[in-house]
């Protein structure tokens, strides 16, 4: 196994640390594929008490960005840098032998769990890690690469290194280091995720604070649920998406998370194939697909929302509660890759927003951010703040609330500070710096600046530019009418497509499987042990 070493971290630094009694617990939830408003918190007819009660007694982020697709947002949430920076510019499916697509998280850039773990934490993972690239352990004999969880930073892990399977025969499972294949009956994934963070918990040393990332996989497809559990959802969704829609929209503005006043847009530009077709158009076989898939769905979610209510309360036991962060997120916005009803609960779960999961449009980068944590937030509080804030800041906050500072040094090279910033300030009500925000996924690419963002499907597309403030849902492209607007900006993406090793961008059209046949007979070694930053 890997050892880290660090300098300069905050322990060694008289005057900028907490005394070790004082440092939070942080437990850190991220849930799968959820649209922006998929919790009853953000305007849903999901039922998620114990992630609204988080929210109630904490602060909602309605303006938060992730990268637009799994793996690359679990990079850069572990790592608090652009994912082409460390290597995961793509997925774990193929390494490119690419600075930016090596399949995996560079070993030059220490984790959040390394952090964590150096100054004095211990530091627990139940669920889905997907930073790791899948040459590494898909053969039978595979050994750990280094890239594991336990040779990242984590002192007990219980979850799966790949990005998706069956929730009752799921992939790639691991207890540490040891591969289970066999499960017992009534398995269910979301449940065993939970029973895992649950023990971690009971077995921790409390003379010590712990950090602990649940990645739960829900709701990621396949959609599975106990079927009492679908029964109990279908009903509320008999009524169809158009009103659903319209009721989401209506709460998301009473809650504060939305202040436009623009009305809601039907986005019909999204559907190619097949004109987007209103609920009462549906014909009866449709509308019962969509609703066993919405009840389906909405039941994977109050299920890992049961569970994150149990992780709470066995906090609430230890008698932490008070002095420990939570942090939910999702990875992404909801997908539309399970066919033309998939794309209608999709649009129903990204409401307000344009698109879908891995398209940098706002329905694909648009996700629920709740911060809470009794010690810096007043009980009751239930703030919302609109500040732009991006994945990359989840590292850089955890550490300033646990009063550790970036090492300057890992494994004996200086390394940079990470790409985002502390997001405490807002905690306070204080606002934070206005920032360029720049995405890339398959060759979707935009970048946010001001009210001002450029945004295209792929290559070969045109740019569209929106300006935000008057058009926060992305319906008019005005880029004829700003030509200086459009070329300023994508300078600007450009300048950061150079430095954080975006550039050059796969050919428009490659698709998965021919993508990771090309680099596979270029670069025959896949196993993710070559140093991974070259």
């Amino acid at each position: 196994m890997r050892k880290s070493v660090f300098v300069c971290s905050a322990l060694l630094m008289a005057g900028t640390a907490f005394a070790q009694g004082d440092k939070p617990n942080i437990v850190l939830i991220m849930c799968d594929d959820m649209g922006y408003s998929d919790l009853g918190c953000y305007g849903s007819e999901i039922q998620t008490p114990h992630i609204d009660a988080l929210a109630e007694d904490g602060v909602r982020f309605s303006n938060f960005k992730n990268t637009g697709r799994c793996c690359p947002s679990r990079a850069s949430l572990l790592t608090g840098r652009h994912q082409h920076a460390v290597g995961l510019g793509w997925m774990t499916a193929v390494d490119e032998h690419r600075p930016g697509y090596r399949g995996q998280i560079a070993d030059t850039i220490p984790t959040l769990a390394e952090i964590m773990k150096e100054n004095g934490y211990s530091t627990y993972m139940a669920g889905k890690w997907h930073v790791t690239v899948d040459g590494a352990w898909k053969p039978k004999d595979s050994t750990p690469n280094g890239s594991y969880p336990t040779e990242r930073g984590f002192d007990e892990f219980y979850g799966g290194l790949t990005g998706g399977g069956n929730y009752y025969k799921p992939k790639s499972i691991h207890r540490n280091e040891e591969k289970i294949t066999t499960f017992p009956e009534g398995y269910y994934y979301t449940d065993a995720i939970t029973d895992h963070a649950v023990a971690f918990i009971q077995n921790h040393d409390a003379t010590k604070p712990f950090f602990m990332y649940v990645a739960h996989y829900a709701p990621h497809r396949p959609l599975q649920a106990p079927e009492e559990r679908i029964d109990a959802c279908r009903e509320r969704y008999k009524v169809g998406y158009d009103l659903l829609r319209q009721e989401r929209y209506r709460r998301l503005k009473e809650i504060g998370l939305i202040k436009s006043a623009v009305e809601l847009p039907i986005h019909t530009g999204e559907f190619k194939k097949q004109a987007r077709p209103s609920w009462d158009a549906l014909d009866a076989k449709l509308k019962e697909e969509w609703i066993e898939e919405m009840a389906t769905y909405a039941a994977m979610i109050e299920i890992m929302d049961d569970w994150i209510g149990e992780v709470v309360e066995e906090v609430k036991k230890r008698g932490e509660f008070d002095n420990t962060l939570f942090v939910f997120l999702s990875d992404n916005g909801a997908t539309s890759e399970g066919g033309f009803i998939s794309q209608l609960a999709a649009d129903l779960s990204n409401t307000p927003y344009r698109s879908y999961k891995a398209k940098t449009f706002m329905g694909g980068i648009s996700s629920p951010l709740i911060i809470h944590y009794p010690k810096k937030i007043k009980k009751g509080a239930g703030g919302v703040r609109a500040d732009s804030t991006h994945i990359t800041d989840i590292l850089p906050t955890c550490l300033d609330l646990a009063g550790i500072e970036y090492p300057k040094t890992f494994n004996g090279a200086e390394i940079a500070p990470p790409d985002g910033i502390s997001v405490v300030p807002a905690l306070k009500n204080e606002a934070l710096p206005e920032r360029d925000f720049f995405f890339e996924h398959q060759t979707a690419c935009s970048a946010i600046s001001g009210d001002w963002k450029l945004v295209r499907l792929s290559t070969g597309w045109s740019w569209e530019l929106i300006h935000l403030k008057e058009d926060p849902f992305e319906q008019n492209d005005v880029a004829k009418a700003y030509p200086e607007k459009v070329a300023e900006l994508e300078e600007k993406w450009n300048a950061w497509g150079e430095k954080n090793n975006v550039l050059p961008l796969n050919p428009k059209g490659l698709s998965w499987d021919n993508r990771v046949k090309k680099y596979t007979e270029q670069y025959p070694v896949q196993d993710g042990r070559e140093g991974n930053n070259k």
